[in-house]
């Protein structure tokens, strides 16, 4: 039987599947798009790390809030800081980040609130930015300039009108875009007060409080207008409101405390003096223990503590919370001048020297050991840097002059420094005042009496017996 050769029976006839071809391409291509993307990092892996989500910034709020309602001011501005970064586009975060920014300041000594106060002004100024014609914004930059404001008012008076004269525009133009802002009126009566305008501030803090609105501001500005009048009594009372609704800002219990620091001082019946004297250390006593309980190692409390101590004649007990809030940072040149105003004041003049030279002049770590009475084993001392002239520290340049001055004898002249100090104070805007000038005088005096005083072109004026913080 003959078979045809060309129907092949007996092996595979080779031909091209044209849709066999097209789906390898497919897989080819989509392989080599994968390989890709995953070194690209487009693509993740199976059974790779997971991301960590971003926090959203209303949490960060949230925790930012919840932060200053517990009276920790430091960890609020860092969760506002956050959710500023996040979402730099949110104008309320920029601005209650700065309302706390300045309400920490009050915490602060010298310097650093003059830092905090700057960083509170630019926080609010990309607020306004974000929302120029938002009226909580307006109103906060209004209450951020008015504290900014209250930190020159000797040292530069031009600065202090200007910074005022700029808070009232904004304030007026906050209740422009909204007349229902208690809180802009709120801190209008904080301008006006700051400005002497009494009767004016009255009239509008009456206006706030017949809206009824429970702002701790309100209480917190009613306090400081009432204060400005001498009404003391009735600036603890709102005082206490204040701190009946939020219990764990310390700088209400700190203001509170002074007032009746100052009733105390002005008392001239002994049993009532004492009385006020312990309600002012029960105040800052509740301060202390706040911080104690968050965490806080803010040395404010103490200084506090130890000006009442000093005022009811107790300078041990005040020099030992001085040292008490030095322990929280060694370095701090203010507290080491506070130090020294103690020492003074209990007669320990050779004591005040060299805790009143770390304040102005700074020193070294084994001169802060000997200005704190000696330093604890295994405690090298601080490396201090001293304080500008201003009015701040004045207190510690001329009583630290006046020192030099009442100890120094021919064999152990202390004149030249003393001389050194005078001329600064001369030099700068406090040396026409009567009372600084009398002091400066009177120091001078003495080292004239010992021959070592350059010679002084005379000036009249009455000289003050002994320096008076």
């Amino acid at each position: 039987m003959n078979i045809p050769s060309r129907r092949p029976l007996f092996r595979r006839q080779t031909s091209t599947n044209i849709y066999r071809l097209f789906f390898w391409s497919l897989m080819i291509v989509w392989g080599v798009w994968l390989f890709r993307g995953i070194e690209a990092g487009a693509i993740e892996q199976v059974g790779g790390a997971t991301p960590t989500a971003t926090r959203a910034a209303s949490s960060l709020t949230e925790e930012g809030d919840a932060y200053f309602a517990a009276g920790e001011l430091n960890s609020a501005i860092a969760a506002y800081r956050e959710a500023a970064r996040i979402d730099a586009g949110n104008a309320d975060v920029w601005a209650k980040m700065a309302r706390i920014q300045a309400y920490s300041s009050a915490l602060l000594i010298e310097g650093e609130r003059l830092a905090r106060l700057q960083e509170a002004l630019n926080s609010i100024n990309r607020a306004k930015e974000v929302a120029p014609d938002d009226s909580t914004v307006a109103a906060i930059r209004a209450f951020v300039l008015t504290w900014n404001a209250n930190q020159y008012y000797y040292t530069d008076r031009e600065r202090y009108d200007r910074l005022l004269t700029e808070a009232e525009q904004e304030v007026s133009r906050a209740l422009q875009l909204d007349n229902t802002n208690t809180l802009a009126l709120v801190f209008y009566v904080e301008i006006l007060t700051s400005q002497q305008k009494l009767a004016q501030a009255d009239q509008y803090m009456t206006q706030a409080i017949e809206r009824g609105q429970t702002l701790m501001d309100l209480h917190r500005v009613n306090a400081y207008l009432l204060e400005s009048q001498g009404l003391y009594n009735r600036a603890i009372q709102e005082y206490d409101q204040a701190i009946a609704i939020n219990p764990n800002l310390t700088f209400l219990l700190l203001r509170a405390g002074a007032n009746y620091r100052h009733l105390g001082f002005s008392s001239t019946i002994e049993s009532q003096r004492t009385m006020l004297y312990e309600k002012s250390l029960e105040y800052f006593a509740r301060a202390a223990r706040i911080n104690e309980q968050i965490g806080v190692q803010d040395p404010t409390p103490y200084l506090s503590i130890s000006k009442t101590y000093s005022q009811m004649g107790e300078y041990f007990a005040a020099s030992r919370n001085v040292l008490r809030a030095l322990s929280f940072d060694p370095s701090k040149a203010d507290v080491y001048g506070q130090l020294g105003i103690v020492f003074f004041k209990s007669r320990n003049y050779e004591g005040s020297i060299p805790a009143l030279k770390c304040a102005i002049r700074g020193c070294t770590p084994p001169e802060s050991c000997e200005a704190r009475a000696g330093c604890a084993a295994g405690d090298p001392g601080s490396q201090v840097v001293g304080l500008p002239l201003s009015s701040d520290t004045l207190v510690y340049y001329y009583t630290y002059g006046s020192v030099l001055a009442a100890l120094s004898r021919p064999q152990d002249n202390k004149c030249p420094e003393a001389m050194s100090v005078f001329n600064e104070i001369r030099a700068s805007v406090f040396g026409n005042e009567p009372t600084v000038l009398g002091i400066v005088q009177a120091g001078e005096n003495i080292c004239r009496s010992i021959g070592d005083a350059t010679p002084i072109v005379p000036v009249t004026a009455t000289p003050a017996a002994t320096p008076t913080p």
